[in-house]
């Protein structure tokens, strides 16, 4: 199967059906040249509610899903810690484009693999990272091009959210190194990879992990400095230990021009920004009702154009591996508790390491 094999609209199904699923589902429903097939989850009363919501059928065994459905692309929507796993699985035995969560996999090995396989089978692969597409980024990103606020000299992460105990207990993967990571992983690899798509490469990080609100064991809090290719310098405060609410997740630019600054509950609001304070108010938005934004729908949109017309992927593997490099780093520096070159040590020997006990818990017989 190749990519312009496919005609509109695409037909897209979706592997796992927690919270995430539905933004899946409704992004996909919204757009005409996309078709949402079927849902399946091993949860069969999950897998039931959105197959009632979207009017699809639903499945408990995505294998059976996908012989009895036509499907172009499957989304990945699984724990984190099976992406790689079930993403190898649709492509080696259906050929089938695939779009996967955050933080895509949990090892930059299983991220080369995954791409590697596609591309012999001709099909291509979606990365999530979807407040790359919020307004206030993209005015800021917009703003760094103009040379509006200059060369960026200090840079801030700042992510205070909360997940007590009950969050974990939800799942056997949550809170794990094999299937989860901790909040830099799960919750600030979003900031991790805005990092790098607004303000270019990290050099180094110095980061310090605690967990001091749960009983896991990954962190739930995480402290350091960074420095940039460019000399710019950035501190980083990304934690799940918050309490009783998610408070903030900002990200702000001391430029040699002016200052911006994002904030708001997930970067969704252009709090400041010197060089036109005009614009703060247009390219900010409520995300009060949900927290995962919209910019599911753009990517669902890119996907289309990809496929469709042969357009370019707004996220590229490199930036994927990039991302994933310097997340790695951040806990290769906890481990030998100092500086890391990003990318000069490879991959940290906690995060994404075999499980098979859990990795059993969400696996699915081909023959069911």
């Amino acid at each position: 199967m190749t990519s312009n094999t496919v005609e509109s609209p695409i037909r897209i199904a979706v592997i796992g059906c927690g919270r995430i699923a539905g933004h899946h589902c409704r992004s996909i429903s919204i757009n005409s040249e996309l078709e949402l097939t079927s849902v399946c989850d091993l949860d069969e009363a999950k897998a039931a509610a959105y197959g009632v919501e979207f009017n699809v059928p639903y499945f408990t065994s995505y294998h059976e899903m996908l012989r009895q459905c036509q499907v172009d692309v499957v989304a990945v929507i699984t724990p984190s810690g099976m992406h790689f796993e079930h993403a190898m699985d649709v492509l080696e035995t259906y050929g089938k484009h695939i779009i996967v969560e955050k933080p895509t996999f949990m090892r930059l090995s299983h991220l080369d693999e995954v791409y590697a396989l596609a591309e012999e089978k001709g099909v291509k692969v979606f990365p999530v990272f979807q407040n790359r597409y919020n307004k206030a980024v993209q005015r800021v990103k917009k703003g760094i091009e103009r040379d509006e606020l200059g060369s960026p000299r200090v840079v801030s992460i700042r992510v205070r959210w909360c997940r007590p105990q009950r969050y974990y207990d939800l799942s056997a993967w949550r809170g794990t190194f094999s299937h989860d990571g901790g909040a830099l992983t799960n919750q600030g690899i979003h900031h991790l990879d805005l990092l790098r798509y607004l303000f270019g490469e990290v050099k180094g990080v110095c980061t310090k992990m605690a967990t001091l609100g749960a009983d896991i064991e990954v962190e739930d809090a995480a402290v350091g400095v960074f420095n940039f290719a460019s000399g710019a310098v950035g501190t980083l405060e990304v934690t799940t230990s918050a309490r009783p609410d998610d408070f903030e997740a900002s990200i702000s630019i001391v430029g040699s021009k002016g200052l911006a600054q994002i904030g708001g509950i997930a970067v969704n609001e252009l709090q400041i920004y010197t060089p036109d304070p005009q614009a703060c108010a247009v390219s900010s938005e409520d995300f009060s009702g949900c927290v995962y934004g919209h910019g599911h729908e753009n990517i669902y949109r890119n996907l289309a154009d990809v496929i469709l017309r042969g357009g370019g992927h707004l996220v590229r593997q490199k930036d994927c591996a990039s991302s994933l490099a310097l997340l790695h780093a951040a806990y290769l520096s906890d481990e030998v508790v100092g500086w890391v070159d990003v990318g000069a040590f490879g991959e940290s020997t906690r995060l994404g390491r075999p499980d098979d006990l859990i990795s059993d818990l969400y696996r699915t017989a081909k023959s069911g």
